[in-house]
């Protein structure tokens, strides 16, 4: 009688230590879900940017965009402004899925200067010597591809022409308007240029 009391001890610990980890199991599982990525989204092409990067399209609708605005600071170099449509900065460090979200690169002159993880950045004034320069903000998605639409990658560009400001002078509001409506863009979200340091329409 006491062996076979023994006997049904033993039988339901084990069963309590079957069941405590499947148990536990459930939950950690579940938990891991809860916090799964978002699966990646368009498909990869063969085409590269100049970094190497492989281009990922996206259709049309719902596609990320970029706008971009370029205009002399307050005091020295210049104030990038980009505006976002169907995009998300994401923090550094974030998971590798390319999924609506990541950074953006900036450009002078197809030269990288800075990867954006926020709108705004102050483009300093060394990275933009005398003369026409073009400054382009291009969207990439956290795996490091590039974002495309309709084989061309998601960006925009400004022209912004630099001259050497004379003593107390500031750009006008009538150059800033007529320096904006002469600017390229090649993104559906727009760019907008910038009157040059002298107050003068680029």
């Amino acid at each position: 009688m006491s062996c076979t009391r023994g006997s049904l001890a033993v039988l339901a610990v084990c069963v309590l230590l079957v069941a405590g980890p499947a148990g536990c199991g459930s939950s950690a599982e579940r938990e891991r879900v809860g916090r799964a990525s978002p699966a990646p989204v368009g498909r990869l092409l063969e085409d590269r940017d100049d970094e190497g990067r492989p281009y990922r399209e996206v259709g049309q609708e719902g596609a990320p965009g970029v706008g971009i605005e370029v205009q002399p600071g307050a005091a020295d170099g210049w104030d990038v402004r980009l505006t976002l449509r169907n995009f998300r900065f994401s923090p550094a460090g974030a998971a590798g899925v390319a999924a609506g979200r990541g950074l953006a690169h900036l450009y002078v002159d197809g030269r990288l200067v800075a990867r954006l993880r926020a709108p705004g950045y102050r483009l300093p004034a060394r990275l933009v010597p005398r003369g026409t320069h073009q400054v382009t903000a291009r969207l990439y998605a956290d795996d490091g591809t590039v974002w495309v639409v309709d084989g061309e990658p998601v960006e925009s560009t400004a022209d912004i022409t630099a001259s050497e400001p004379g003593p107390g002078t500031a750009p006008s509001a009538n150059a800033r308007r007529k320096a904006r409506a002469r600017a390229t863009t090649r993104s559906p979200a727009g760019g907008r240029g910038s009157p040059d340091r002298a107050g003068r329409a680029s």
